[in-house]
């Protein structure tokens, strides 16, 4: 079974209107999402998919490095191919990146050759479903996030993950007025990453100790990314105090620096996305790590459903007790709960997922189990530019 043709479709969905969200360091304004696909063909037409990075340098890095590698290369073993890939162009850090991506493509397709699931191929599943934590909640009001909670607890999730910022005292009151309101039984992650992204507001080391303490008493799951990524000391002496536990791992550039956070004892829940930071590959190198330090795993997943159906293949292939979540963004709809619009996210499968009782029921047909529907790219054409940006207020700037 030969490649013929390795295709990278980037799309974009405007907003209706650009959406502005005040922060305590200043004001984002969201005009857009992004999002890729990429095709791989080959010559018996199979055709495989994989979620990428929605950039014009993916897509360029796709066109112009890895696809002429794949083209007329026969697809049996994903490894061999990678290893191969890695000896050459994949000396280039970023190139190696993008083409852990393209890889899911390659499992797609040998996946539907072989008539075999994709988790099979990935060492094989031991379960059927894996628990989602629906993600939203952007720089709202406490009344705002607890009116979102209780609505995507409706939808039938049983956790729920907001992103703080709006300022100290509001980012606690946020997190008790949503807990009064869905219970003490929901699951409730706090993403504080912009709480180091506020140029000269960012929150002190003890704003951030006693932010933790108060977030205690109201039992959250984790604080993710409370500190800058490249502190890893910090992130240490926080775990250290035990207030709650610590998620991190996303921003971080490379795998040396996500083992050291692993093996030197600063988080609680390993993070990693695999369209961005390496793939199946890279979660398969740094499971054994997170497992044999005793902490737990959760997939970033920020894009559309092919990338939450793409991680959940290789969630499945590991127990609850190492790779426990899978973060499910949460859009909103016409009567539904959510951040902004984004039905390109959802759409770009012609089924959606199966959700039961809040977990994701991974599909056994071959390949990722799910179709890919072309005809995206015709209604939402790629738009170039930023899809969002920030206005910092001290100092002034974007």
């Amino acid at each position: 079974m030969r490649i013929t043709s390795v295709k990278a479709v980037l799309l974009s969905y405007p907003l209706p209107e650009p959406l502005k969200l005040a922060y305590h360091g200043g004001e984002r304004t969201i005009l857009k999402r992004d999002a890729m696909f990429i095709r791989i063909e080959t010559a018996s037409g199979v055709v495989g998919y994989a979620p990428g990075e929605g950039s014009e340098k993916a897509k360029a890095t796709i066109e112009e490095i890895i696809g002429p590698f794949l083209t007329g290369r026969k697809l049996a073993d994903p490894d061999a191919l990678r290893v191969q890939f890695m000896a050459g162009p994949g000396r280039d850090a970023n190139a190696a990146k993008v083409y852990c991506a393209v890889e899911i493509a390659l499992y797609d397709a040998l996946g539907k050759a072989l008539g075999a699931p994709v988790s099979e191929l990935l060492g094989g599943r031991i379960r059927d479903r894996i628990r989602l934590y629906g993600s939203a909640g952007m720089y709202s009001s406490p009344e705002q996030y607890a009116e979102e909670a209780a609505a995507i607890v409706a939808l039938g999730f049983r956790a729920y993950k907001m992103r703080a910022g709006i300022g100290p005292e509001k980012d606690v009151e946020a997190v008790r007025r949503t807990r009064s309101v869905v219970g003490p039984d929901l699951d409730l992650m706090v993403n504080a990453d912009a709480w180091w992204r506020m140029g000269d507001r960012n929150y002190a080391r003890p704003t951030v100790d006693s932010i933790a303490a108060q977030m205690a008493e109201y039992r959250i799951a984790w604080l993710e990314e409370p500190l800058p990524p490249e502190d890893h000391d910090a992130y240490r002496r926080l775990k250290e105090l035990d207030l709650v536990p610590i998620a991190a791992g996303e921003h971080e550039p490379d795998e040396p620096r996500l083992l050291d956070l692993i093996l030197t004892g600063a988080v609680d829940y390993a993070q990693i996305d695999i369209v961005r930071q390496g793939g199946y590959p890279m979660a398969k190198r740094i499971l054994p790590s997170v497992a044999g330090e005793g902490l737990r795993f959760a997939f970033h997943s920020w894009g559309t459903a092919l990338e939450v159906i793409a991680a959940a293949h290789f969630g499945v292939c590991w127990p609850e007790s190492v790779v426990e979540w899978l973060e499910y963004p949460c859009y909103s709809g016409p009567s539904r709960a959510g951040m902004y619009p984004f039905p390109l996210a959802a759409e770009i499968l012609k089924d959606p997922l199966e959700i039961a009782q809040g977990d994701l029921v991974v599909p056994r047909n071959p390949g990722l189990g799910v179709e890919v529907d072309e005809s995206v790219a015709e209604r939402y054409p790629w738009i170039p530019g930023p899809w969002s940006s920030f206005d910092i207020a001290e100092p002034s700037g974007k």
